[in-house]
């Protein structure tokens, strides 16, 4: 075959994972922001104290809100995250077939099986619907950090290491996926080569990380109580382990397509368990397939045995005695790791049966068949996930109150938002609770105490002042209260449900700014900015940092885009 036949064919993969990738979020594409559960997407957004992690709460959404607050001035902040979400999941397949070429040679047909299984799996339909978008750029890095690593051990060159760096800032968009990504390097990129690895993933990881260094926030204990709220969750037919090995089971059974909810269930993971095993065999021949199969064991065994009574008794002990343990506390998120071992052997187990057909027949290559044949089983054991994850997906519009209180926060202090929580049902949002969208729809800081509703019980947060200003509110303080506290502004979300207190009466002595049906903004008398020590020199670290992931993540691009030399 020649050069120009051998590049159309490896384009096939990417263009099949971009129409799944499509298939999958559907509506979603539509005029309007994403905004469902912990999703929260504007139009614009700003570069808040929060927005760099140096805010009262941990810094977990670092650096994906820095790098909306720095786009969405240029392009639509909502334009933006969509455009991550299909370019995450199109990376997925894309890296997930040309994991399977290189580390198995296999055709076509066995990596579209491969791209198959990477998008269209529980772990991306229930992260979709718990509206973690963010995660799923650390879960589609996998396989082309697996592939990097494994090109660097073998003697990389600059520009593999150049690469290896842009996968890993791809994976740091979150905390998590940083995680994730190192964990893969770390087994794969050989012992010779895990200092520097080590300090790249330091840099990729450093906006997080300083973030929380230098605020302090996130850096104590976590609320033990996170342990039982966020385990690992078994589904109809299926024991914890069984939903874990299905690559389901997150902790809220309400973010689930509906076809995990039901019988269908065991259908579906006993479809998905039985094509990845008819590889089984052929992919563990090679070292990196060894390698991801045992790690992708332990990312069910380990989360199934933290959903167990003395699994949540020792992960309480640590969260509340080692500091940074509650990032691990959503076991579940760490299925991911299974998913580039899932993909090889789905793609082994196609070519492995169309050899073995085509040896007993002689001549008939019944490639296209069996192809044919693990995809449409593998779309069969989940088909709810297409078009929205079953319409839920859908894009919704700000009321146009938003933009006008934005306007109006020209003066000193902080924001108080009621009623009181973290989450809101708005009647443009739908019937689901929302993450409060007001920290990234307002040009200051917006406090939030970070507890969070989990199984009919509440899990602490970090943000003390903000607990503090939210009591003072409800118990009617008056307003040199809140002023003490940094509050310069109190916004009432007028059609969100929600605990209000006695703050009728703290209001009545607030200067009001702003009201319309939706919105009513208050401004607090005699506010002054709530300026932490070193504030200046702690914000030009922390932007320094993201500058630098920045800058490994566009240098990533710049040297795998042109030559297409990963999976070669």
């Amino acid at each position: 075959m020649t050069d120009g036949g051998r590049s159309a064919r490896r384009l096939v993969p990417g263009l099949y994972s971009l129409v799944l990738a499509l298939l999958v979020l559907g509506p979603l594409l539509g005029p309007g922001c994403l905004l469902l559960r912990d999703a929260v997407s504007t139009p614009r957004s700003y570069l808040t104290d929060s927005a760099l992690g140096l805010g009262d709460a941990a810094a977990r959404a670092v650096p994906q809100d820095w790098l909306l607050a720095v786009l969405s001035p240029v392009v639509d902040g909502c334009l933006v995250v969509k455009l991550i979400l299909v370019g995450s999941l199109c990376a997925a397949g894309a890296g997930a077939a040309a994991l399977a070429r290189t580390v198995l040679a296999v055709s076509t047909g066995p990596q579209l099986v491969a791209a198959t299984v990477a998008i269209w799996n529980p772990y991306v339909a229930e992260r979709l619907l718990q509206g973690h978008w963010s995660l799923l750029t650390g879960y589609a890095a996998l396989p082309w950090t697996v592939l990097v690593a494994e090109r660097i051990r073998a003697g990389g060159t600059r520009r593999d290491w150049a690469v290896f760096g842009g996968a890993l800032a791809a994976g740091g968009l979150t905390p998590t996926g940083a995680l994730l990504t190192a964990v893969v390097a770390a087994l794969l990129i050989g012992r010779r080569n895990l200092l520097p690895a080590l300090a790249l993933w330091l840099a990729a990881a450093a906006p997080w990380l300083i973030a929380t260094a230098l605020s302090g926030a996130g850096s104590g204990p976590s609320d033990p109580a996170g342990i039982a709220a966020f385990a690992a969750r078994a589904e109809p037919g299926l024991a914890t382990v069984g939903s874990l090995a299905g690559l389901g089971g997150i902790w809220n059974g309400s973010a689930v397509p509906g076809s995990r909810t039901s019988l269908f269930a065991l259908a579906g993971t006993l479809i998905l368990l039985t094509v990845v095993a008819c590889g089984l065999p052929t992919a563990v021949r090679h070292r990196t397939g060894r390698i991801l199969f045992a790690l992708a064991a332990a990312a069910i065994v380990l989360p199934a045995l933290g959903a167990t009574g003395w699994g949540v008794s020792a992960g309480e002990f640590l969260v509340g005695h080692v500091p940074g343990t509650g990032l691990l506390r959503d076991t579940q998120k760490f299925v991911a790791l299974a998913a580039p071992a899932y993909t090889l052997g789905a793609a082994a187990g196609c070519a492995a049966l169309a050899a073995a057909l085509r040896r007993r027949t002689e001549q008939f290559d019944a490639t296209l068949s069996i192809t044919t044949a693990f995809v449409v089983l593998i779309l069969l054991s989940l088909p709810d996930i297409a078009w929205g994850v079953g319409g839920n997906l859908r894009p919704v519009q700000y009321p146009a109150g938003w933009a006008a209180v934005a306007t109006r926060l020209d003066g000193p202090g902080d924001v108080a938002v009621l009623p009181g929580g973290m989450f809101r049902e708005f009647p443009f949002s739908g019937r689901v609770p929302v993450l409060d969208p007001a920290p990234r729809l307002l040009p200051r800081d917006v406090l939030q105490t970070g507890e969070l509703p989990v199984r009919g019980r509440t899990v602490a947060g970090e943000g003390t002042r903000a607990r503090d200003a939210e009591k003072a509110l409800q118990a009617g303080a008056a307003p040199n209260r809140l002023a003490v506290l940094g509050v310069g502004w109190v916004l009432v979300e007028r059609t969100s449900p929600g605990p209000l207190g006695a703050s009728a009466v703290t209001l009545t002595q607030l200067i009001p700014v702003y009201t319309d049906d939706d919105l009513a903004l208050y401004r607090v008398p005699e506010a002054v900015d709530h300026t932490p020590p070193h504030h200046g020199r702690n914000r030009i670290l922390v932007v320094a940092a993201h500058i630098l992931w920045a800058a490994m993540l566009l240098i990533g691009l710049a040297a795998v885009l042109p030559r297409r030399r990963l999976g070669s």
